[in-house]
């Protein structure tokens, strides 16, 4: 998941930074309206938090835009504690939810795991594949009901190939999906995730294969067919011979 934060407090911007990374979302901060607007039209987002009190565009001009542009993108608005007539604007022109300044951490958190599950589609929240079972809204990964370590960045790549199961996903779609904005990752750096991650989950017939010089595929995952078991002896049935009819 990858979440575009849009707040001008540096201090309250660095801690939700912190926060979402820990939690394994890629999160990119910007400080200002024109930013916002600019990444959102150039960069595919999960989520974008957006402050409505930006510089230099405001945050519900930002959101204008971006519904003008027919993205169903969600959106979570922080405003003052004060602002009920911003509160309302930013939800007539498309927000999903808000919060009002000061919020529990912990809420916050709660709401982006609520926006990212509906804005991918409302589907299911766990996604099974042969043994491997992960959660995306706790971002849990089990093996036989036995919890996976996995770094955020992990999780993060097991989440796209599950997402896209049987399709191909591209090294540069992996680092759209992982990386935060403009950051410099390498295609080794990938090679690495993609690596390590193998070593967890290629169990029972769970396998990433590699798409040579074009990225990686989750293979789709089939239930080996049980044989029938050949015929034997014992399982044979002799068919009864005919009954002659009594000669009166």
């Amino acid at each position: 998941m990858r979440i575009l934060l849009a707040e001008d407090d540096s201090v309250l911007a660095d801690g939700l930074t912190r926060s979402l990374r820990q939690s394994g979302y890629a999160t990119d901060c910007v400080n200002n309206g024109e930013e916002a607007d600019s990444a959102l039209s150039t960069q595919d987002f999960d989520l974008l938090i957006l402050d409505l009190g930006l510089p230099r565009l405001s945050g519900l001009e930002v959101l204008r835009r971006l519904r003008a542009r027919n993205s169903r993108l969600p959106v979570l608005i922080l405003t003052a504690a004060d602002s009920v007539e911003q509160r309302v604007k930013g939800l007539d022109l498309g927000a999903d939810d808000y919060m009002a300044k000061p919020f529990a951490l912990s809420e916050l958190e709660a709401r982006v795991r609520a926006l990212t599950r509906r804005g991918a589609g409302g589907g299911p929240t766990v996604i099974k594949h042969g043994p491997l079972t992960y959660d995306q809204v706790g971002r849990i990964a089990y093996i036989h009901d036995q919890m996976l370590d996995l770094s955020a960045r992990e999780l993060g790549l097991l989440e796209v190939l599950l997402q896209r199961t049987g399709r191909l996903v591209s090294k540069e779609q992996l680092v759209d999906h992982l990386c935060e904005w403009g950051e410099e990752v390498s295609n080794n750096a990938i090679e690495v995730y993609v690596h390590r991650l193998r070593k967890k989950i290629e169990i029972d017939g769970v396998r990433i294969a590699t798409v040579r010089g074009l990225g990686y595929c989750l293979e789709k995952f089939f239930i080996p067919a049980i044989p029938t078991p050949p015929a034997t002896p014992a399982n044979l049935v002799t068919p009864l011979p005919p009954v002659e009819s009594e000669q009166k």
